[in-house]
């Protein structure tokens, strides 16, 4: 067995694993007791997994543990706490733009990396940044509305 280290939303995790080729999100979901990140497809195809490491949308299913270790990743849980939610995950409420949550966090992880790079993205930068994020219940419109608010919001300082 092997311990890997990881520093997830600003924490150091020492995680113990036989293989170090465990996909980063069982290691999030099963060891560190973390939700955000979802198993959809495990193929990478699907963003539900979608964690930020080092600045980027990275699917979490396709991304070993051992590859991982050194780097920066965030999950859903470290944009913002409920009382004072991350204007990313204010404007997904605010917007309605979750309906069954599968893809809920693929989709904010995405936008905030988005919106990290492009702070004033236009539409079509948002619907090309989360074009390869399924959603199965079809609030893509209220999703796309939700990206929009949240960079209008983090613009004027909110």
């Amino acid at each position: 067995m092997a311990s890997v280290a990881l520093r997830v939303n600003g924490r150091n995790y020492s995680v113990d694993a036989d293989d170090p080729a465990m996909p980063l999100l069982y290691a999030l979901r099963n060891e560190i007791g973390l939700k955000g990140p979802k198993f959809g497809c495990g193929l990478g195809q699907c963003g539900s997994c979608t964690v930020i490491v080092d600045g980027q949308a990275t699917r979490s299913c396709q991304l070993s543990i051992s590859d991982a270790q050194g780097h920066a990743i965030t999950t859903l849980e470290g944009l913002g706490t409920p009382e004072k939610p991350h204007v990313v995950q204010a404007a997904f409420i605010a917007e309605a733009a979750a309906q069954c949550g599968y893809c809920s966090n693929g989709m904010m992880m995405t936008a905030k990396a988005l919106l990290d790079r492009t702070p004033s993205p236009s539409e079509a930068d948002v619907r090309e940044a989360l074009a390869n994020n399924l959603c199965r219940c079809g609030s893509h419109v209220r999703v796309v509305r939700a990206v929009m608010r949240a960079a209008a919001n983090a613009k004027a300082g909110g």
